[in-house]
């Protein structure tokens, strides 16, 4: 029996439409003839995951990415489903991990075994997690140089601005007048530096003397030590005698005495006692004064006419002799 032609031709467009999309989902990733478990994993952002991106463990690969897609219409996120075809058991707080291998910015994914003694079953979620890229590493820490960099960049645009404004004309006239009076006070220095070399110079068979002076003086220091420690332990015996002469005791005795000397001037000068009323009190000195004055007329008038008190006549003397006179003064 003949096949006819037309069955053949079903035939062959069928082998070759299996053979089409068994293609394509091997390019995809699926491979229909092998026994495989499909894990979930959700994400705010893939950072660029493909589908058929490798999933691998350690660096093996296990499968890959069948299918990315949203959660809901509702929600933006991303729902990925990884298909496995490794039989190894993969622990339920496992992360799958999004990396980058390579600077290009190829995506994939690594699943980071967790350490739970259950097993993730096929339809499973897994937690999920992102690394950063070797270039987003490298721009995270180039950041901060960079900053750094514009500071600076600033700062010297600032201080190139300040200089600018400082250096002026007649700042640097300033300037160039500063140092001519560097190099003047430069020549001066040589010019003293060279008279103190002379003046050294000549100098120096007096100065060889006065050295040998000096090494003479210190010869007979030397020479006299004996003669110097007896005279310091002199200086010791006297202040050790001076110690034990209750210096300290006399001279509390002497403050004794003129506190209470001050004391005693204070009284006087405040009017107490004879003294602080004759010194203090006028009116008594006035009449000490005036007493003194009597007592002098008095002592004078009996020298001149002693009869006025003392009469030895039969007859008493008259009224007029007897009468007080002022002496005359001569």
């Amino acid at each position: 029996m003949k096949i006819r032609r037309e069955i053949k031709i079903g035939v062959y467009l069928v082998v070759v439409l299996l053979l089409f999309v068994t293609g394509i989902n091997y390019i995809k990733g699926k491979d229909f003839f092998r026994k495989h478990r499909v894990f979930y994993a959700k994400y705010d952002q893939i950072s660029g995951l493909v589908e058929a991106a490798p999933v691998s463990i350690n660096g093996f690969n296990i499968g890959n990415v069948s299918k990315i897609s949203f959660e809901s219409p509702k929600s933006s996120k991303i729902i990925v489903e990884i298909t496995v075809y490794s039989t190894l058991d993969i622990p339920k707080n496992s992360i799958a991990r999004i990396f980058s291998p390579d600077l290009l910015g190829t995506k994939n994914i690594d699943i980071r075994l967790g350490d739970s003694p259950i097993a993730a079953q096929s339809g499973d979620t897994l937690m999920s997690g992102i690394t950063a890229t070797l270039s987003e590493e490298v721009s995270q820490q180039v950041a901060p140089l960079k900053q750094k960099a514009e500071g600076l960049m600033l700062s010297l645009d600032t201080m190139v601005t300040v200089v600018k404004t400082v250096f002026n004309s007649q700042t640097r006239a300033n300037l160039q007048a500063s140092f001519e009076h560097i190099r003047q006070t430069l020549n001066n220095l040589e010019h003293t530096t060279y008279n103190l070399d002379t003046l050294v110079y000549g100098q120096r068979g007096r100065m060889e003397r006065i050295l040998f002076n000096i090494e003479s003086i210190t010869g007979n220091l030397r020479e006299n030590d004996q003669n110097i420690s007896n005279i310091l332990n002199n200086f010791s015996a006297i202040s050790d005698t001076l110690a034990k002469a209750q210096i300290a005791h006399t001279l509390d005795d002497v403050h004794t005495t003129v506190m209470s000397l001050s004391a005693t001037m204070d009284k006087i000068n405040q009017g107490q006692g004879s003294l602080g009323l004759l010194i203090n009190d006028k009116k008594l000195y006035n009449n000490l004064e005036s007493s003194s004055t009597e007592l002098n007329k008095l002592i004078t008038d009996l020298k001149l006419n002693p009869h006025r008190y003392l009469n030895f006549s039969v007859f008493p003397p008259s009224s007029k002799r007897m009468q007080y006179q002022e002496p005359v003064k001569k």
